[in-house]
C-alpha cells in the first residue's frame, strides 16, 4: 500500500516541474478553475516570481517580451473560461512571431467536461490551430509529463507557443514526483541535419555570384546566429537587408546593412531585390509585406532559402536551393567553404538610392527644422540620447514603422514588436515583459494614441512591480495608420478614426508615473534626457503632426521596387 504522504499535488508537481525548468517568473491572473496552484504558489514566494497583470491579454504579451528578450519560454498562468479566451489574441501573434510561450490555464474538473460547467471553455479546441502543441492534463500523474514535454516543444525548432489545459481534479489530487527534463520526442525532429550537397550547391552560387544580396530574418536573432551572418557577409562582401523582426540581429552601423526591407523598408534594399542575381534569405518568410506582388519579386534571382521551417522554403518564392536547418550551423558551414570575395560596386550601387531616402524622406521626417513635431524625430532623438543601447518596443502602427527605422541597433535582442499579426496592444505589456527579464537596461516603448489605450490598465502593473519602463506616446489624435490608407486609397473618407483622448498626465499620476508633454520641439530633447535620467517609469507625451505618413511605401498590388516617396513623388525604374 502506497504511503499518500509521500505524494505530492498536481499543483506541486506543476510548480516544482517550472523551477525545474529553469523558470524565475510568471505573468497571470487566478480564478476559480485555477486557485489551487495559486494557493500551492504561496509557498514558492522565493523561487517563483509572479507577475500579477490587470488583464490576460497583458500576461501573454508581457510573457512575449520576456521570452524575446532572454530566449526563455514565458510562462502565463491563467484561470478557465473568460481568462483562457483572452489570451487566445496574444498565442496567435506568438505563433506568427515563432516566439516560445508556456500558457498554463485552468479548466473544470474532468468530470464536468462537456456540461457547460461554470466558466468551462474548450480552450484545446480553440487553440488546436494557432499552438505547436496543446494538452489537456486530466490526471495528477500527467502534470510533469506535460509540462516536460511543452518547454522542449515551445524551445526548439521553430519556436512557438504551447497551450496546457488544467484540470482542477488533476490540480488537487495526488501524484509521485518523478520530473525528467524532456530531450526527444518520437516523430519530432526540431533540427534535422542538412545534406553536405545543399551547402555545396549554395557555396557554388553564391561563389558564381556577380550581385548577391542577403535578406535575413529573426530566424538568425532565434538562432543565435548573429555573429556567423556577421563571418558571412564580411567574408563575401555581401550587402544585407533585415525584416521587420531581424532587425538588431546586425549593428544598425555595419558596414554591410542596407537598411529594412518591405512595404516601408529603405529604398535601396527594396530596389536591390529586384536587381540581384542570386537571393540568400536567412531565418525569414517572404510573407507579403517583404514582397509586394510575388509575380515581380526577385524574378531575376536565384534564391538560396536557408530556414528551420521546411513548410516556409519555396511556399510563396521558388527557391534554386532550399536548407532547412539552424542558421547558426548552416552559416558555419557555407562560411567554411565558400571563396573570399567582394563586390565593392555592386554595394556602391545601393548609395544613390540611399541618398535619394535620405533628401526626399529621411531628412524631412527627422529634421524637419519647423512646423509640427515629426513622429522619426522624437525616434531620432531617443536613440541618440540612449546611444542606441536601450531596448526598444513599439506597438503597432505609424509608430511601428517610424520606430523601427530610426532607431539605432547596437546589440541583438534590442528591438520587439508584433510582426505577423500586427496587434495593438501589444506595447505596452511586451515592455514590461522586456524590463522584468532585464532589469539592468532601460526599455523604451513608442506607442499611438490608440494603442497604449488598448492595454492601458498595465499602468497597474508597472506601479506595483515598480519597473522603470520609459513610455513615448507619439499622439495624433487619430488611428493614424488608418487614417494614412483612408487619405491614400479611400477618397479621404476618414471613417471612425478621430480620437478624442483622455489627459494622459493625470493617468499617468494617477498610478505614480511621472509625466511630461512636449509640443515644441526646443523642448524634445531636454525631455527625453529627463526621462533616461532615472530607472523610474516616466510617461512622455509628445503632441505630433495629425497628418503624419509613414514614408517610403509599397503600396499594395505594386512591386517592390514601385515605391512612394511621399503623396507627389515615387521611387520607380531605378530613379
Amino acid at each position: 500500500m502506497n504511503d499518500s504522504s509521500k505524494k505530492i499535488t498536481g499543483s506541486q508537481a506543476l510548480l516544482d516541474a517550472l523551477v525545474a525548468e529553469g523558470v524565475d517568473t510568471i505573468f497571470g491572473y487566478p480564478g476559480g478553475a485555477i486557485m489551487p496552484v495559486y494557493d500551492k504558489l504561496y509557498d514558492y514566494s522565493d523561487r517563483l516570481h509572479h507577475i500579477l497583470v490587470r488583464h490576460e491579454q497583458g500576461a501573454i504579451h508581457a510573457a512575449q517580451g520576456y521570452a524575446r528578450t532572454t530566449g526563455k519560454p514565458g510562462v502565463v498562468l491563467v484561470t478557465s473560461g473568460p481568462g483562457a479566451t483572452n489570451v487566445i489574441t496574444g498565442i496567435t501573434d506568438a505563433m506568427m512571431d515563432s516566439t516560445p510561450v508556456v500558457v498554463i490555464a485552468g479548466q473544470v474538473a474532468a468530470s464536468a467536461l462537456g456540461t457547460d460547467a461554470f466558466q468551462e471553455t474548450d480552450l484545446i479546441g480553440l487553440t488546436m490551430a494557432i499552438t505547436k502543441w496543446n494538452y489537456q492534463i486530466r490526471r495528477p500523474e500527467d502534470v510533469e509529463w506535460a509540462v516536460s514535454r511543452a518547454f522542449y516543444i515551445a524551445s526548439t525548432g521553430r519556436p512557438g507557443p504551447v497551450v496546457l489545459d488544467f484540470t482542477k481534479n488533476s490540480q488537487v489530487g495526488l501524484t509521485e514526483s518523478a520530473f525528467k527534463i524532456c530531450t526527444s520526442i518520437d516523430s519530432y525532429n526540431p533540427e534535422p541535419s542538412f545534406a553536405d550537397a545543399k551547402i555545396d550547391a549554395a557555396v557554388r552560387l553564391i561563389d558564381s555570384a556577380e550581385k548577391p544580396f542577403v535578406v535575413f530574418g529573426q530566424g538568425v536573432i532565434l538562432g543565435n546566429a548573429e555573429k556567423e551572418l556577421a563571418a558571412f557577409l564580411d567574408k563575401g562582401g555581401i550587402p544585407a537587408g533585415s525584416t521587420l523582426l531581424g532587425l538588431s540581429a546586425l549593428p544598425s552601423d555595419n558596414p554591410h546593412f542596407k537598411g529594412m526591407i518591405g512595404m516601408h523598408g529603405n529604398v535601396a534594399p527594396n530596389v536591390k531585390t529586384n536587381e540581384c542575381d542570386v537571393l540568400i534569405a536567412v531565418g525569414m518568410r517572404f510573407d507579403d509585406r517583404v514582397t509586394g506582388t510575388v509575380e515581380t519579386y526577385a524574378r531575376q534571382a536565384k534564391v538560396i532559402h536557408i530556414d528551420i521551417d521546411a513548410a516556409e522554403i519555396g511556399k510563396i518564392i521558388p527557391v534554386e536551393v532550399g536548407i532547412r536547418g539552424n542558421a547558426k550551423k548552416v552559416l558555419e558551414a557555407i562560411v567554411r567553404k565558400m571563396k573570399p570575395a567582394s563586390h565593392d560596386q555592386w554595394e556602391a550601387s545601393f548609395e544613390e538610392p540611399y541618398r535619394i531616402e535620405y533628401e526626399k524622406v529621411i531628412k524631412p521626417e527627422t529634421d524637419p527644422g519647423e512646423g509640427f513635431i515629426n513622429m522619426g524625430e522624437v525616434v531620432r532623438t531617443v536613440a541618440e540620447v540612449s546611444g542606441g543601447d536601450a531596448t526598444i518596443i513599439t506597438d503597432v502602427g505609424q509608430n511601428q514603422m517610424i520606430g523601427a527605422r530610426y532607431s539605432k541597433y547596437t546589440r541583438t535582442r534590442s528591438l520587439l514588436t508584433s510582426g505577423g499579426l500586427g496587434t495593438m496592444g501589444f506595447g505596452l505589456p511586451a515592455a514590461i515583459g522586456a524590463k522584468v527579464a532585464d532589469p539592468g537596461k532601460q526599455v523604451c516603448l513608442f506607442v499611438g494614441d490608440g494603442g497604449l489605450q488598448m492595454n492601458i490598465q498595465e499602468f497597474g502593473t508597472i506601479m506595483q512591480e515598480h519597473l522603470g519602463v520609459k513610455i513615448v506616446l507619439m499622439n495624433n489624435n487619430w488611428l493614424g495608420n488608418v487614417r494614412q490608407w483612408q487619405e491614400m486609397f479611400f477618397n479621404e473618407r476618414y471613417s471612425q478614426t478621430r480620437m478624442l483622448n483622455p489627459d494622459y498626465e493625470a493617468i499617468a499620476a494617477a498610478y505614480g508615473i511621472r509625466s511630461r508633454i512636449v509640443e515644441d520641439r526646443k523642448d524634445l530633447e531636454d525631455a527625453v534626457r529627463d526621462m533616461f535620467s532615472d530607472d523610474k517609469p516616466f510617461l512622455l507625451e509628445v503632441r505630433v503632426i495629425e497628418e503624419e505618413m509613414v514614408m517610403p511605401m509599397v503600396p499594395p498590388g505594386k512591386g517592390i521596387d514601385q515605391i512612394m516617396l511621399n503623396r507627389n513623388e515615387w521611387y520607380e525604374n531605378g530613379k
